[in-house]
């Protein structure tokens, strides 16, 4: 199984598409990939995700395309069928993890607490979601877990947007930041892609930003 870390090449943005409608899904996701991102996760939370995955793969092939939300075996395969590349989940029950796993797709399982995160270590799983980031603990307590699950990387999911993107991303336990932001109400609701790319742009300068702090440190680490 190809870790998530692996396919998403170190892309650092993993948006959430929910939408009613599968042409509106890939309205938004190539607003997305027209602003830099390579991949995008569309939730299970409308009757038609299933249906918008499958449109989103048809239309951009460039486009990686996961999906979220997913909290059952039924859920996970129905998935796999329609042409999901990787699943993620909100929790991690081992019912769960075994149903993910069974499909082959990279996954990041979600985790709350250190018992969770140390449960999931134990089966394997290296990169798992922290959800909701925000509500519970956010960057504070991802920064504390680093030395007790040192090979653990994360994907913060839940509260997170323009004003603390960049206090996740420097994380070195970080992975991919993942959330709504890019697609707030109002711009869905009057169409504007235009909003969800500009978004989308800014969001991954600040990306672009916290990297080259990251690369500056270790540079200057290696030198002393």
């Amino acid at each position: 199984m190809k870790a998530l870390s692996t396919l998403l090449n170190g892309s650092p943005l993993l948006p959430i598409i929910q939408t009613e409608q599968p042409e509106q899904a890939v309205a938004i996701a190539e607003a997305m990939r027209d602003g830099g991102v390579k991949a995008v996760e569309v939730v299970l939370r409308t009757p038609k995700a299933l249906a918008a995955i499958s449109a989103i793969r048809a239309a951009l092939p460039d486009l990686l395309v996961g999906a979220g939300t997913v909290l059952n075996a039924e859920q996970a395969q129905a998935c796999s069928w329609a042409g999901a590349q990787f699943l993620v989940s909100p929790a991690a029950t081992p019912k769960l993890l075994e149903a993910m796993l069974s499909t082959g797709l990279p996954l990041a399982p979600g985790v709350q607490t250190v018992t969770e995160m140390a449960a999931a270590h134990e089966m394997g799983l290296t990169e798992l979601k922290f959800f909701p980031a925000h509500l519970s603990g956010g960057p504070a307590l991802l920064n504390a877990v680093r030395t007790i699950l040192p090979k653990v990387q994360f994907c913060p999911t839940g509260g997170i947007g323009i004003n603390n993107l960049a206090d996740y991303l420097a994380l070195p336990n970080v992975f991919v930041v993942g959330g709504s932001w890019l697609t707030p109400a109002a711009a869905l609701q009057n169409a504007d892609y235009d909003a969800v790319r500009r978004l989308t742009e800014q969001s991954l300068q600040i990306a672009a930003d916290v990297l080259a702090d990251k690369l500056q440190t270790q540079q200057l680490k290696k030198s002393a």
